[in-house]
């Protein structure tokens, strides 16, 4: 029999193992909520992102006449350089590649040859990378993250620029492009529309907070309420990248990581296909790519994992398009059709030819890497490389060559 002594000890021990089984319950379901409430932040930093480009966004648009003022742009395009210069700077000032693509469709129609209106297709693709870049500017308070977010938004620039090295002397010698679209868009036209608008989740979460602040700003000048709307959403970039970069380091470890990888960073083929879906989900390459920044410079992800996912979206920008275009009807459904074609020939043969081919396929991605280095060292070029790229080269080449005609 047991004796008191022993039977204390039973009791005690049972005791000791109950509290700590307690403790860890309390600890586990601790962490569960702190997960939960890192998760929350996530997202709401996530909206945060998109609301600030779409801050940026709206505030060139309402600078620049939006759609309008594209369209007073095109005017000057006179030959094919010209009508690239164009496309990259309107698609710049507008931060809207589908707004600016919608314009040159209706310019065609309106008579626009579609040996001019095809460069300002490739120009539009160069342009809307401007806003992934000014995205990774978020991260230039840390030298190592900067880097690392600067490499994986200019390889999307990079790749787009040497896409019209190729390209666009090809098109102009043997225009192939628009004899492919041609011959394409004869068995497609009249086909019933499948417009995938209603898809778009974005824009219904943004544009009710953006239309307020606006509507406040209303109180300012038309041109300072613009620049006031582009400060605020560059500001707010830098607050949203902050909040994800700390989430982010830890929240994707163990589980998280691996799926997030198994989605995105399996393999080009994986990651070409990611980056296509969700850009045709959301509608916009520039929301694709520029949610991936914050993952390279949090470094979940290495700019060569994202490189592939960045074709897709460049893909995926033009689905959109192309299946809106098969629905138009009337004198411009033709022109409509081949334009929306010639961006998805365009940027599919851009993949298959840069990236498939063993001496081209790192070169975007090279690039990129040295120019984020440089930027890193001296973080005012990573400004100029934006208003020079985009800005003051296209505008400076515009005015001239518009002059000289």
């Amino acid at each position: 029999m047991l004796n008191l002594r022993q039977i204390f000890f039973i009791l005690k021990g049972w005791s000791m193992t109950e509290t700590a089984d307690n403790r860890a319950t309390e600890q586990e379901s601790a962490s569960m909520q702190s997960r939960l409430i890192k998760w929350m932040i996530l997202l709401a930093g996530v909206y945060a992102i998109l609301l600030s480009v779409g801050m940026v966004g709206s505030g060139f648009k309402w600078a620049s006449g939006g759609s309008e003022g594209a369209r007073e742009l095109f005017a000057f395009a006179t030959n094919p350089f010209v009508a690239l210069l164009i496309g990259i700077l309107a698609t710049s000032l507008v931060q809207s590649s589908s707004t600016v693509t919608s314009v040159i469709v209706g310019l065609v129609a309106g008579g626009l040859p579609i040996e001019i209106a095809i460069p300002m297709v490739m120009g539009a693709n160069v342009g809307t990378t401007i806003t992934n870049t000014l995205v990774s500017l978020g991260h230039v308070r840390k030298k190592s993250e900067f880097k690392r977010a600067f490499a994986a938004a200019t390889v999307h620039d990079f790749f787009n620029l040497i896409a019209v090295i190729i390209f666009l002397p090809l098109e102009i010698i043997f225009g192939i492009l628009q004899k492919a679209s041609e011959w394409a868009t004869q068995y497609l036209i009249g086909a019933d529309s499948m417009s995938i608008k209603g898809f778009n989740f974005i824009k219904p979460l943004t544009k009710p907070v953006i239309g307020e602040i606006k509507s406040w700003l209303t109180v300012l000048p038309e041109k300072a309420a613009a620049i006031t709307l582009i400060v605020l959403g560059i500001v707010a970039i830098f607050v949203s990248i902050t909040i994800i970069g700390r989430v982010l380091k830890s929240l994707m470890v163990g589980r998280a990581k691996r799926i997030l990888h198994g989605a995105i960073g399996r393999g080009p083929v994986t990651g070409i296909f990611s980056g296509s879906v969700v850009t045709v989900l959301v509608q916009s390459s520039s929301t694709t790519t520029s949610l991936m920044v914050p993952l390279v410079g949090s470094g979940v992800f290495k700019p060569k994992d994202i490189y592939p996912f960045t074709l897709g979206a460049n893909i995926g920008t033009t689905i959109t398009a192309l299946l809106a275009a098969t629905g138009l009807s009337g004198a411009g459904a033709a022109v409509g059709l081949q334009i929306a074609l010639v961006h998805l020939f365009y940027n599919v043969s851009a993949v298959l030819i840069i990236f498939a081919l063993p001496f081209l396929r790192n070169v975007p991605l090279y690039l990129a890497e040295r120019l984020s280095e440089v930027a890193t060292r001296r973080h005012s070029l990573a400004a100029l490389y934006v208003l020079t790229v985009f800005f003051v080269i296209p505008g400076l080449c515009v005015l001239l060559m518009s002059g000289l005609d």
